[in-house]
């Protein structure tokens, strides 16, 4: 008996196959994830991995990465004004997703210092080049955020259990907006 009661069209895969498959990257990387969270746990202080100087570099590296995917999303923005209504709400939870990486740790002023610095740039739409077809705009961007969410996919196992939920959340967050963007937003 078949799950759904759609065909495959000539349009591609349909959401199930593409949302499995992105689970099944995630639970693969957050294998490695609970497992290290497992060996760090029984260290004697949970938190010290959270303060740790490579917990503060994958922090700042992806506070960065994420200001560089609000630099797109402003140019294109300001390319395509009519494109408005559909990357407004995609922006916004991008600019929170800064703001989540860029948010001072428990114990870590030093790294949030540093990694609220990297939010959104005051001027980001010079620099980022948008096709001007409204279409490959889109394209762009959605690449851009299947890049990134890969990025963070394949940090998970580096980092502490914490650090290592919030990227797989923004990783599959990412991962629904270059769907929506693509085949999801047509």
């Amino acid at each position: 008996m078949p799950l759904t009661t759609t065909t495959r069209g000539a349009n591609g895969p349909r959401r199930r196959r593409v949302l499995a498959g992105g689970a099944a990257a995630l639970l693969a990387g957050g294998a490695g994830a609970l497992l290290s969270a497992c060996s760090s746990a029984s260290s004697g202080d949970p938190d010290a991995a959270e303060r740790s100087p490579g917990a503060a570099r994958l922090r700042e590296r992806a506070a960065r990465d994420t200001a560089v995917l609000l630099e797109r999303y402003d140019a294109t923005l300001a390319a395509h004004t009519a494109l408005a209504g559909r990357l407004r709400p995609l922006r916004a939870e991008v600019a929170r997703h800064a703001e989540a990486f860029a948010a001072p740790g428990p114990k870590s002023p030093s790294a949030s210092a540093s990694a609220s610095a990297s939010a959104p740039p005051a001027a980001p739409a010079a620099r980022v080049e948008v096709p001007e077809e409204e279409k490959a705009a889109l394209a762009a961007l959605a690449d851009a955020e299947r890049r990134t969410a890969d990025a963070r996919t394949a940090t998970l196992g580096s980092a502490p259990p914490e650090l290592a939920r919030l990227l797989a959340s923004v990783a599959a967050a990412g991962a629904a907006h270059a769907y929506l963007l693509t085949e999801g937003g047509s």
